[in-house]
C-alpha cells in the first residue's frame, strides 16, 4: 500500500438503477438497501485502488449506512467515498450516496488491506 493513502482521498462511482438492484415497494421498483452498500463498497474499492501495491487487495470490515431516501428504477445514482483514515492495514471512509433528488444514503465505512495470494491460501484451506 502507498503511503500516499491518505485521508481526503476518494473515488466516486456511478450506477444507473437496474432491476437487479432493485426491491418492490408498492407499484415501485426501488434501489434496495443491500444494492446500495454494494454501490458504497465499490466507490470506496475505486478510491483504494491507485494506492495498492500489486497482490494487494481489500475486504470490507464494517459498514454503517443510513439510507434516507428511494432511487426509483432508471435513475442515477453516485456514491462517494472519501478517506478519513488510515490506520496500518485498516482504511475508514466517509461515505455519500446521491441522485437527482438529492442524499439517499450516508455514513462510514472500512475496509483492510490484504495480501491476495495469503487470503487466497487461506480461503483454500477453509473450503476443504
Amino acid at each position: 500500500m502507498s503511503d500516499q493513502l491518505t485521508p481526503g482521498v476518494s473515488a466516486s462511482l456511478t450506477w444507473v438503477v437496474a432491476e437487479r438492484h432493485c426491491t418492490r415497494r408498492g407499484e415501485h421498483d426501488i434501489l434496495s438497501t443491500p444494492n446500495l452498500v454494494h454501490l458504497i463498497e465499490d466507490a470506496a474499492i475505486e478510491a483504494l485502488a491507485p494506492y495498492l501495491a500489486g497482490g494487494e487487495g481489500s475486504v470490507g470490515s464494517k459498514v454503517d449506512i443510513a439510507h434516507v431516501a428511494p432511487t426509483l428504477k432508471g435513475g442515477e445514482v453516485t456514491a462517494t467515498a472519501t478517506v478519513t483514515e488510515v490506520d496500518r492495514r485498516r482504511v475508514a471512509f466517509a461515505v455519500v450516496a446521491e441522485d437527482a433528488n438529492g442524499k439517499v444514503g450516508e455514513g462510514t465505512h472500512e475496509r483492510f488491506i490484504i495480501n491476495l495470494d495469503t487470503f487466497d491460501a487461506r480461503l483454500k484451506e477453509l473450503a476443504s
